[in-house]
Parts: structure tokens; sequence; C-alpha cells
């Protein structure tokens, strides 16, 4: 069967990090290495950098499944292209999968699309494109099914990382041009009450030999490790480090870590730092006791400043996440810049709290949601879903416009990022600053 492989291109009115950063679509580099595996032609298609109109593929290819991949901001395009695809092949099947559809399927309920896939994506892919009836499938969604048992092939199987040789010049991720993603384990052992990816799936790891096996074929010397948690497990870390030696592995990475384990293990990020890890990404969310209670965090707010610093001493640059609540004013603003400031380079992503569909804290949610459901796009954890206790719309827009001015977008920040990171990416990400700035400013004018 001929196969295409689609990462649909962001919604226009959606904030979201593709201007920071375009990571390599790995999931479907698995199904492309799962599908060609069972002798079928397939072809990655990534709309984020391609610029061919899809219409124009889709008549050139003549394809006889196309399946997308997206979050839940993706949910609105995959089902206009899934309506495209019809329209211009009207035998061929459409397909749905990644992690929203596995989490909240019925939002891809829709005329144009043939298959959601809920579970085990690359058997169930294999399945539909082997010629198996999607009703004997248990991976395919449908209402009143059992979702059946996990099986894993991530082991067996490594992504192509061939099938998206003419766009892996301009994969990145924020200060890291070049940059391959890999992951090594699934899931998460937390389980946040605003987190999404711990809805997927149970925790589980890879083989670590499989790993290095896996790092040994990557050409890249970026490498982005997209784990929920890469730093669950303090003896797993330093195996891999050890591996790392052992196979004379050497590269950077960026890896997602929790305030705890760095403040309990400084050894261990010391370790981590000289062996080529350069950044974590961690979830600080808040500084305040009663947010961290809120969202079952399970770390405290002097361990969050603790890990802040351990990084920086240990010359690794600290990625933070930072969540704004609906009752928040404009002194608590203040309260976060200064907070923010106290550290040598606030780096921060700032979100307002986005009650995402399928996690605990969408069931639980009492506030007001004034966003509905179906505007999928203004889902990205960027926009403000809620109506604001104690200030407007605008006002809340420009208070968090102006704590990314006064923190990591500072003119100390910037010089910082220009001397580290080089002119060339400094003006990269420049520009992605400056096109979210733009977004913000039209929620500040008229809010969505």
């Amino acid at each position: 069967m001929k196969v295409l492989l689609a990462r649909v291109k962001p919604h226009k009115n959606s904030v979201n990090l593709q201007s920071f950063m375009v990571c390599e679509p790995l999931e479907l580099e698995y199904a492309y290495a799962a599908l060609k595996s069972h002798g079928h032609e397939a072809e990655i298609l990534d709309m984020i950098l391609d610029r061919r109109s899809f219409k124009k593929v889709l008549k050139d290819g003549r394809y006889e499944m196309v399946c997308f991949t997206g979050y839940i901001t993706h949910v609105g395009v995959i089902k206009e292209c899934a309506r495209t695809a019809k329209k211009i092949l009207p035998n061929c099947i459409t397909v749905v999968g990644g992690v929203h559809a596995e989490v909240v399927p019925t939002d891809f309920t829709d005329d144009n699309i043939d298959c959601v896939m809920w579970a085990n994506g690359l058997d169930t892919l294999c399945g539909i494109a082997d010629g198996t009836a999607p009703k004997d499938l248990s991976g395919v969604y449908r209402d009143g099914r059992q979702k059946p048992p996990v099986s894993r092939k991530e082991d067996e199987i490594f992504p192509d990382r061939a099938s998206t040789a003419k766009y892996r010049a301009h994969y990145n991720y924020i200060y890291h041009d070049r940059c391959a993603t890999i992951k090594t384990s699934f899931g998460c052992p937390y389980d946040c009450k605003f987190c999404f990816c711990t809805r997927v799936c149970d925790y589980a790891v890879r083989r670590l030999d499989r790993v290095m096996d896996e790092l040994q074929s990557i050409e890249e010397n970026n490498v982005f490790i997209v784990d929920d948690d890469f730093t669950a497990s303090d003896a797993r870390v330093r195996e891999f480090c050890r591996l790392l030696d052992e196979r004379g592995i050497k590269k950077h990475f960026i890896a997602f870590s929790r305030a705890d384990f760095v403040t309990a293990h400084p050894e261990t990020v010391r370790l981590m730092a000289s062996h080529g890890f350069d950044a974590f990404f961690i979830g600080i969310e808040s500084f305040r006791v009663s947010e961290l209670d809120r969202f079952d965090k399970r770390t405290t707010v002097e361990q969050n400043s603790a890990a802040v610093r351990i990084l920086e001493d240990a010359q690794m640059q600290c990625y933070s996440g930072l969540i704004v609540g609906e009752d928040w004013k404009k002194e608590d603003f203040d309260a976060l810049i200064n907070y923010l400031n106290g550290f040598e380079h606030p780096l921060v992503n700032i979100q307002p709290i986005t009650p995402m569909p399928g996690t605990p804290l969408f069931d639980t949610y009492d506030g007001e949601l004034t966003v509905p459901r179906e505007k999928y796009h203004l889902w990205d954890m960027a926009h403000v879903v809620f109506r604001p206790k104690y200030l407007s719309r605008r006002s809340y827009y420009y208070n968090i416009l102006r704590a990314y001015i006064k923190t990591s977008a500072n003119k100390k920040q910037r010089r910082f990022i220009r001397e580290r990171y080089g002119k060339r990416i400094y003006n990269r990400v420049k520009k992605g600053a400056a096109h979210i700035f733009v977004q913000y400013l039209k929620q500040i004018i008229k809010p969505s």
C-alpha cells in the first residue's frame, strides 16, 4: 500500500513553540519504519517545513492511505486536511494517531476520518495497511470498545531518520540547531493534575543498550531526549552516562527533569554535565505552596529555587515552566518577575493555567471556561481559556507579555543568549519571539 504520513501545520492563530523550535516528527519516523518492514511504500510530509501545497502532494502521490498526527491544537486542521484528502482521493483510507487521539479519540470523530488509532499505534497502523478490517483491530477506537493492553515495538524497530532527510537541517530545539530527538522511556511515574502526558500510558522504559544502538545511528550532534521525565531513576541516569563512555558516544543533550531530582542528586547533575547534558527543562510551575499543592506537583518552593541554582552552578541551562492562575493580579505578576530575576538566567515559558481535556484538572475544574472545546487551535496553553477573576482578559495578556519582557527577554538575557549561542541562533530565536510578541499584542487589542 502507498501511504502518506503527514504532520500538519498549526492553525495560524495558535501560539506555539514552533516559532522557537521544530522537532523531527519522531512518531512518523517510527511509523515509516514499521510500514516499510511490512512491505509498504511510505512518505513523510512535514507540512511545517514543506512548501508544496497539500492538494498537489495528494494529486501527485495518489496515496491509498493518508495518515495524520497532532495534538489538541491540530484537531480542526487535521479534520480539514482529511476532508481535502477524501475530496481528491475518494477511495483513500484516512487515519489519525498521536497522543491526543490516544487520550481523547472522540475529538476526531468526523465523516472524513476512517480510523482513529487510540492504542498500539505501530501494530494498529500496520494492521490497517495490511488490509485488516478496522472493526477487527482493537487499537482502532470504537464507541464502547475496551482499550487493549500496551504492546511496544520501540526496542524492536528504530525510527527511520532517512525518511526525513530533506527536512533534517531545519530541525532544532530553541538554541540548539540541527537537533535530533530520541525517546528512552514512556509516560511518567508522577501524575500532576494538569499534565496531559501522564494520561497516555503507564510509565515504562526502553533497554539502554538499544538506546545506545540508536544514539550511535544519529548523525546530529545535538539530541533532545523527549522522555516526560528522563531523570526518574538516578541509577538509570548514571548507567546511561557509563554506557556513553563505554560506546564512545559524544553528543550534546537536552532533557526533561524535576526539581526534586536535581536537589537530591547534585553529583549526578554534575556527572550529566560532564557527559554532554547542556540543558534541562524543569516544570517549576509556581513559586507558591498553595499552587504547587493544587497541581499535585509534589515539589516545594525551596526545591524549585535550589534546583535552578544547582543547574546554573553546573553550567547547565535551565528552561523553566511557570503556570499563572485565574486569580492573579498585577502584584502577582510583579512577584513572579522578581522571583525569576533572582536567577542568573531566567529562561522561562509562562503559561496561563489550561485545564486540558483528558486530564484530572479538566474533570474537576471549577472556574469559568470562556473558550469552547471546538476552538481547538486556542487550547495551546498560551491563550487564556478562562475568565480571569481580577483582571480583564486584555490586562491578563498584557501582564504575561510584561513578565516575558522583564525576565527572559530583558537586555541582560538577550546579551547572554547572543554570547553563548552566537548571532545566527540569536537572530532565529529573536525572529520567533517577535512573532509571538505580535500574537500577544493582538490578544491585548482584541482577545480571542
